[in-house]
């Protein structure tokens, strides 16, 4: 069993898809851009706010012009994040039974640090969680992943990896941890089997399974 369960919180926990275009598109529109579709956002996500924003952009811009566009996007999305964004289905249960069990979860994530505390409060509350911020490399650098195990004193050989996405199984792998992908997320089972991933989760209740193994 597990000591230790750390998740990713985008397309793992939340389904923050259309928040999250909501706000790429606000940010696009303050420029004149034209809006992503659901499809291309979902592509876009990952690697935290400026990444996603230089995808999002079409074409190559002066860095001012840039930082206006991310601006927009980070104070809108602050804002707006909680309009459509829900825990997937069973997630809650899984975590609820993991406490039961004694098992700790954290959370660590690419989206600002105040987000992702705010967001982990508002749905899972208590549950520790860990944001990009200045001094800190986002995933998939382990340096989150180092934090959680950190504060929370578990041994990486005692810890899980949970996420749904290219970034999550290069993070388990640079800080060495086990990973238990999840299906309904941003990417899909094929792309996590070309990523070489050998145990996903189709539903909250197979996670669950993996997890109490």
């Amino acid at each position: 069993m597990y000591q230790l369960a750390i998740f990713d919180l985008d397309g793992t926990l939340l389904d923050t898809l259309a928040d999250l275009r909501q706000g790429i598109n606000y940010a696009l529109g303050t420029q004149g851009f034209a809006p992503r579709s659901m499809a291309e956002v979902r592509a876009f996500v990952g690697n935290g706010a400026a990444k996603l924003m230089e995808r999002a952009i079409p074409e190559l811009i002066a860095p001012q012009r840039f930082q206006e566009i991310l601006s927009a996007y980070k104070d809108w999305y602050q804002a707006h994040n909680c309009v459509k964004t829900a825990p997937y289905p069973g997630i809650p249960e899984v975590l609820a039974e993991l406490e039961k069990m004694g098992v700790k979860t954290a959370v660590v994530s690419n989206k600002p640090d105040a987000t992702t505390k705010a967001l982990a409060e508002k749905f899972f509350p208590g549950m520790p969680a860990l944001g990009q911020r200045d001094g800190v490399d986002p995933k998939p650098s382990p340096a989150l992943v180092a934090q959680a195990l950190s504060d929370l004193g578990v041994r990486p050989e005692n810890a899980v990896y949970v996420g749904d996405s290219e970034v999550d199984v290069a993070t388990a792998r640079n800080a060495e941890l086990p990973l238990i992908a999840v299906s309904w997320g941003f990417r899909g089972r094929e792309k996590l089997e070309i990523a070489g991933v050998e145990h996903i989760a189709d539903t909250a209740p197979q996670l669950l399974e993996m997890l109490c193994r």
